[in-house]
């Protein structure tokens, strides 16, 4: 992928724009000639974000079929029979920016994420505590970057954790893609109030610095310094007690707008989703039924509310 594809159409759609291994879309460019097609990637993400795959092992010129790789406890990138070494062609790969998450292939030496086997003689694995070369250069490079592999996201929560931040950046670029002005950027955070405060309520403070000194500060440092703490708010973990805080903070700035049946109802959904009885889409359902009917414009537009399409059925969980 050339210099022009790493910043070409940063800003141009809110959809989130994802890297993403391409046999896991379905072309065949594993090492067998094969691929290793995500149906929940191609058939339900897909719809929603715009792809850019990349396979670094056929973008140093590797074929298919090919000779498996392996990752060595020194860190290199070698082929099974230890005859080639790929390391310093991956290393001098162009990395791609302008993203706002990554799917990596699980298990990959080039790609994987986690647990990647790292070897140093024979054919048994000295541990499984290395991440793909690959792989490590790009989250080395973009350390806030949402980045997973295929077979995690089979896991509910960690789908809808990298779902929520992929929208999340994807909004965050758009807003940064034009010539911006501080207002715009005081809406934002506002409309991301409740979304922050369940992740990472000081970030959220911080965040909030950063934008009350937007109207003196230069423009590109306002920007770094708001994305840097916007996204690493993103990263905390939004934890069952977080989003309590949430849906409380919620209820207390509308409280008076409800009737005390709508009140004693609400409040009894959010206790369920606390004791784990309810999902979280139950009590943010209620909270969007009534920021609509009883016209509540500040809750309307809380990210919070719908943090990603609502076709991909997320947040029926239960807290755990």
């Amino acid at each position: 992928m050339g210099e022009a594809d790493e910043t070409a159409d940063r800003g141009a759609s809110g959809r989130p724009r994802l890297g993403v291994s391409s046999c896991l879309l379905g072309e065949p460019v594993r090492f067998n000639g094969g691929h290793s097609r995500s149906r929940f990637l191609t058939d339900e993400l897909g719809p929603y974000v715009d792809w850019v795959p990349y396979c670094p092992e056929i973008e140093i010129g590797l074929g298919t079929p090919r000779e498996t790789l392996r990752l060595t406890v020194d860190g290199r990138l070698v082929s099974r029979s230890g005859a080639v070494d790929h390391s310093a062609a991956i290393a001098a790969l162009p990395l791609t920016g302008g993203l706002d998450g990554y799917v990596f292939k699980a298990k990959s030496p080039s790609c994987g994420v986690h647990g990647i086997a790292r070897y140093a003689e024979g054919d048994q694995p000295a541990n499984h505590s290395g991440r793909g070369l690959f792989a490590q250069r790009m989250l080395a490079q973009f350390a806030l970057l949402a980045a997973e592999d295929e077979g995690r996201l089979n896991d509910p929560a960690l789908r809808e954790e990298f779902v929520e931040r992929v929208f999340a950046s994807a909004r965050l670029r758009v807003l940064f893609s034009g010539a911006w002005q501080p207002r715009a950027l005081v809406a934002f955070h506002a409309r991301h109030k409740l979304q922050l405060l369940a992740h990472d309520p000081a970030r959220y403070r911080a965040a909030g610095r950063v934008v009350a000194a937007a109207g003196s500060a230069p423009r590109e440092v306002t920007e770094s310094a708001y994305r840097d703490v916007f996204q690493a708010a993103m990263t905390a973990r939004a934890s069952p007690g977080r989003h309590v805080n949430a849906l409380h903070h919620a209820f207390s700035r509308i409280a008076r707008e409800l009737g005390r049946g709508r009140r004693d109802d609400l409040s009894a959904r959010i206790e369920s989703y606390r004791r784990g009885v309810d999902p979280l889409s139950v009590p943010i359902a209620i909270l969007a039924h009534y920021a609509s009917d009883c016209g509540l414009p500040w809750l309307a537009t809380q990210t919070y509310l719908q943090p990603f399409p609502p076709g991909l059925r997320l947040r029926h969980s239960v807290p755990r």
